[in-house]
């Protein structure tokens, strides 16, 4: 559960293995040591024990992005929410799914999220569109000639 994201709306979000696994090691090793004098009961917490600030996941974010991603854009939380929607629905996610995931009222705000690459569209329509199907090899149907009665 999300308690007061974006725009203090709170929303169930599904989180995946992977994700739950790295956050079980987080707290195993690291959040105790930060904990022991101030526990807020924040999830993620500041060298203090403290509520982590939005604006410090801003700036860790934009680290990751800059320097492990390699990516020059700015945004950060953003770039994560913006590319989790457009790769859900590259791979086949309903768009009404990411729309309740992102916490969206309108589903046009979801289709801002959700533009998604020429090359990929173009591959979709290679693949699915019926024109584009690869015509089916005839044979042509030899007929046997009667034997003559004659």
């Amino acid at each position: 559960v999300v308690r007061q994201g974006k725009g203090n709306k709170d929303r169930v979000v599904p989180v995946g293995l992977r994700a739950l696994v790295w956050v079980q090691r987080y707290l195993d090793a690291v959040r105790p040591r930060l904990t022991t004098k101030h526990d807020s009961g924040y999830l993620f917490v500041t060298i203090w024990g403290k509520r982590l600030a939005r604006s410090t996941l801003t700036i860790l974010a934009g680290r990751a992005i800059r320097d492990d991603a390699h990516l020059k854009k700015a945004g950060a939380c953003h770039v994560f929410r913006h590319s989790m929607a457009t790769q859900m629905l590259e791979r086949g996610a309903d768009t009404r799914h990411i729309q309740a995931i992102l916490g969206h009222e309108k589903l046009e705000t979801t289709q801002v999220y959700t533009r998604v690459a020429i090359g990929h569209l173009k591959a979709v329509h290679e693949k699915t569109h019926p024109a584009e199907r690869k015509p089916k090899s005839r044979r042509k149907k030899t007929t046997r000639a009667a034997p003559d009665k004659g």
